[in-house]
């Protein structure tokens, strides 16, 4: 696998992948994702109302933050923040105007961000944030950052003599108006699409500078269509917690969805953020009811399902009528579904999963989900 340490005996519990020697940067958990956004008030209101995330704190004009505005929402241990400039002539505004609204950062929490930032540094990355230390009447926030591909950065984040909300420089917000959770628990992983042979360099850059494992490849073979294909290789931290699907496009007769996705966000980004739930319909159900699209499964799909993944707990009628896939592993079933884009551009969308003992990423569901994403292509004038 080009050389990348490889995963053995993986353990989704939360053990140790390799060696604890190996595993130089102990990362505990996604601390949150930072979109830069084109209006943060508006777009918070959509992550209330449509996905179910509950209000958390608020920095801006009235916190005295003089040159963007933040609102961070949360829902079980995810937490997203919106940020939006004030200036038309800021790095945030200059993202915006090339990407779109998109994923800036991805925050990851730490027991040490200074040596996070060396243990990185040293083994090549590029430094985003220079190790700092913030505080205020809760505490201490000590972080850090490095470059990652495209316009994406890492921040660690070490908050272990912190109290507060979320950082210093937030107050709490709060509104009247709450809708309710969709009961989504955590990020199950996020996908990064980068160009044609960009791939293995981002895989060996996590190897090397992270110290993550390959834990799986797929190539053109495992996802593709008569049209169009992709190939992706999966990154995980030591303990499991952190998982980085790396995709680039595949040669096909015609333009993938990485392809388009490069196209309209003018570079590689952050693709997907898959989200867990325990309860796979209620969310659904939940989300169309408050106006998320999804891609469209042919019923065709729930012919051979059955016979592909054996028994389930659910009803398979019922997965059929919310359009959700279903596929298993040695190790259990996994059920998800994926969001059409959540901006105009199509470019990020969310991913909803269910782990029933599965570790995998739904290897049998590729096909039915690729056929569904070059149908929405078609649509758009873009396969």
């Amino acid at each position: 696998m080009d050389n990348l340490t490889e995963v053995k005996n993986y353990q989704y519990s939360g053990a140790k992948i390799f060696d604890k020697a190996q595993d130089f940067l102990p990362i505990n958990g996604t601390d949150y994702v930072e979109l830069y956004v084109g209006n943060a008030k508006q777009s918070a209101h959509f992550y209330k109302t449509a996905l179910g995330f509950q209000e958390l704190a608020y920095s801006g004009l009235e916190t005295g933050q003089r040159d963007k505005c933040s609102y961070v929402l949360q829902q079980g241990k995810i937490r997203l923040v919106l940020t939006s400039p004030f200036d038309p002539e800021s790095e945030i505004s200059d993202h915006i105007r090339r990407h779109g609204d998109g994923v800036r950062v991805i925050a990851l929490t730490v027991d040490d961000a200074y040596d996070a930032f060396e243990q990185t540094t040293k083994r090549g990355a590029t430094a985003f944030l220079q190790p700092e230390t913030i505080n205020d009447k809760d505490g201490v926030i000590r972080r850090s950052g490095i470059h990652t591909y495209g316009d994406t950065v890492h921040i660690f984040v070490e908050r272990k003599n912190y109290t507060g909300l979320f950082l210093p420089g937030f107050e709490k917000w709060e509104t009247e108006y709450r809708p309710g959770n969709m009961g989504l628990k955590y990020i199950d992983h996020m996908v990064g699409n980068v160009e044609l042979g960009g791939m293995n360099q981002w895989a060996k850059f996590y190897n090397d500078v992270m110290g993550f494992a390959n834990l799986v490849t797929f190539d053109d073979n495992d996802i593709s269509t008569e049209y169009t294909a992709l190939m992706s290789k999966v990154m995980t931290n030591g303990n499991g917690y952190i998982k980085f699907p790396i995709n680039e496009p595949a040669h096909g007769k015609k333009k993938s969805q990485i392809e388009e996705y490069l196209d309209f966000y003018k570079g590689p980004g952050c693709q997907h953020i898959a989200v867990a739930t325990d309860d796979i319909v209620f969310t659904v159900s939940e989300m169309r009811k408050r106006g998320i699209d999804f891609l469209y499964v042919p019923g065709s799909y729930y012919d051979t399902v059955k016979d592909r993944v054996g028994i389930i707990e659910e009803d398979m009628e019922i997965l059929k009528k919310w359009g959700i896939m279903v596929d298993r592993d040695e190790e259990g079933y996994l059920l998800q579904i994926f969001t059409k884009p959540v901006e105009d551009r199509p470019t990020l969308f969310f991913e909803i999963i269910q782990r029933k003992g599965a570790k995998s990423f739904g290897k049998g569901n590729f096909k039915a989900l690729f056929e569904s994403i070059e149908a929405e292509q078609a649509r758009r004038g873009t396969l």
